[in-house]
């Protein structure tokens, strides 16, 4: 097809793609939005993009993100240093839990397991006096979660990828 018509639709297919980073940022799920089923599972994703494997298992090894090494021990990540057994292990991960039960352990690991000393990675209300860094002063009211919504569902990728050899 040549013409007024393709100028047209190449027009109309460049509109549609400057909106998508648009409408996937529209579509991202808010902390306090998060829905939680009865075991503490989030079967919906939090921003409605799959997440990056690669991103995630960088954001499990910086110390500035996720860090979730700090407590537990990945064999597939063993050129990180200085890996954690304070949590289980997560080699097999994938095998043991769903992805929405991984969503919901990463969001707020306590609607899971009560008893978690796990960090709440997505949430923004309902803390015990959070302090502010090292000043020993209350945090604001209005904290922000550890991670971004991408970041939760980039982790959760790369969990998915960990199963038992």
């Amino acid at each position: 097809m040549t013409g007024p018509w393709c100028l047209a639709a190449g027009i109309a297919a460049a509109a549609i793609l400057a909106m998508a980073p648009l409408a996937s940022a529209q579509g991202v799920v808010a902390p306090g939005d998060v829905v939680f089923d009865d075991y503490g599972e989030v079967a919906q994703s939090l921003t409605g993009v799959p997440g990056n494997p690669e991103a995630g298992r960088t954001v499990m090894a910086t110390r500035s993100l996720g860090n979730c090494v700090a407590c537990h021990q990945v064999s597939a990540m063993a050129d990180v240093p200085f890996q954690g057994n304070v949590g289980p292990s997560l080699d097999g991960v994938a095998d043991r839990w769903s992805e929405a039960q991984l969503r919901g352990i990463l969001v707020d690991a306590d609607r899971t397991f009560p008893d978690s000393i796990m960090p709440a990675f997505y949430k923004t209300d309902g803390f015990i006096r959070p302090g502010d860094g090292y000043t020993g002063k209350a945090a604001p009211p209005d904290l922000p979660p550890i991670l971004t919504a991408q970041q939760i569902e980039d982790v959760l990728a790369y969990l998915l990828t960990l199963h038992e050899n």
